[in-house]
């Protein structure tokens, strides 16, 4: 307790006390968000194994999507172990050097996401708008320089945060009212002004993502435009559905974000309980939803999964 009290700050550690404002339902909160840690680590390991082997699956989409998961594992594992401890056993302190570390794969696996469901509206936009091309369109080679470009924008990006924030002299408290190391949260704490941390950490990453966004919007509208112009209603349909897991996919991915990122403009309006169970929420909600609306939505993948658990491979 006293740990919490003080206010002489040491640069090797912060303390992380989870939700303030519900430390008595800590151990209770914790149960669901482990059950869906699991979930986000069984689904998307499972579907990147899939996805790897099977060679029906060696596909640009789930290429892509193998893309999707593994980030998805990058950012629960980033934030969610250390919840749990911090909720079940109390494990408050973080050394300086892991909380930037987690303050770069949480900002990294955001903008990398984004970045994946955008590569994921063009490989929908080349399947549906130009089909007979999409094999000499979306080769391996350039799928390969997607995702290379992918991972050096991202990098490049979220980069400066971490420098941004190391360099900030702390003379004051060292507690952060958070469940993990969220960079305009630690730049608080932080005993001189912040104006270019708030500009840039947090500026930057919203325009690349509304940006991604804008994109993905436009690809959609080329879509629907090609798919009204189809002369049946069956063949609407099937062009449609074949976008129906991308679009729940990018729902789930941008409206927690969006409410998270809002939370930071209104953080007087509403409770901060509420704001960071939110942003929890985030770390968790996509990872382990993802994998089920593939493998509810997508043929080949219920049918892979159905064959690995029923152990009958070499029938598959």
């Amino acid at each position: 307790m006293s740990a919490l009290n003080s206010t002489k700050f040491s640069h090797l550690t912060f303390i992380l006390l989870g939700i303030p404002g519900l430390e008595d339902w800590h151990i209770w909160i914790a149960i669901p968000f482990c059950l869906m840690y699991t979930l986000a680590l069984l689904g998307n390991c499972v579907l990147i194994v899939l996805i790897a082997t099977e060679r029906s699956l060696q596909e640009p989409m789930y290429f892509f999507l193998s893309m999707l998961a593994v980030s998805d594992v990058i950012l629960s594992t980033s934030t969610v172990p250390k919840m749990l401890a911090i909720f079940w056993f109390r494990a408050r302190e973080i050394a300086f050097e892991s909380c930037l570390t987690q303050l770069f794969f949480v900002l990294f696996g955001f903008v990398v996401e984004s970045a994946i469901l955008l590569a994921m509206a063009f490989d929908r936009y080349v399947a549906i708008c130009d089909p007979l091309r999409y094999t000499t369109i979306l080769t391996n080679a350039k799928i390969g320089k997607i995702a290379t470009a992918i991972v050096i924008r991202s990098f490049c990006i979220i980069v400066p945060d971490v420098f941004l924030v190391k360099g900030l002299p702390f003379c004051g408290s060292n507690v952060l009212p958070h469940s993990y190391c969220e960079h305009i949260g630690v730049a608080r704490l932080a005993c001189e002004d912040i104006t270019v941390n708030i500009w840039y950490g947090f500026g930057v990453p919203i325009v690349i993502v509304l940006l991604d966004v804008l994109l993905i919007g436009v690809s959609y509208a080329l879509i629907l435009r090609v798919v009204f112009r189809l002369p049946t209603k069956d063949a609407r349909l099937k062009a449609l559905s074949t976008c129906g897991s991308h679009v729940c996919i990018i729902i789930l991915f941008y409206t927690p974000a969006f409410i998270n990122i809002l939370g930071h403009s209104l953080v007087h309006q509403i409770p901060r309980h509420i704001h960071i169970l939110l942003a929890d929420l985030y770390m968790l909600i996509p990872p382990a939803l993802n994998p089920i609306v593939y493998g509810m939505k997508t043929k080949q993948i219920r049918e892979q999964v159905g064959c690995m658990f029923s152990q009958k491979w070499k029938w598959c």
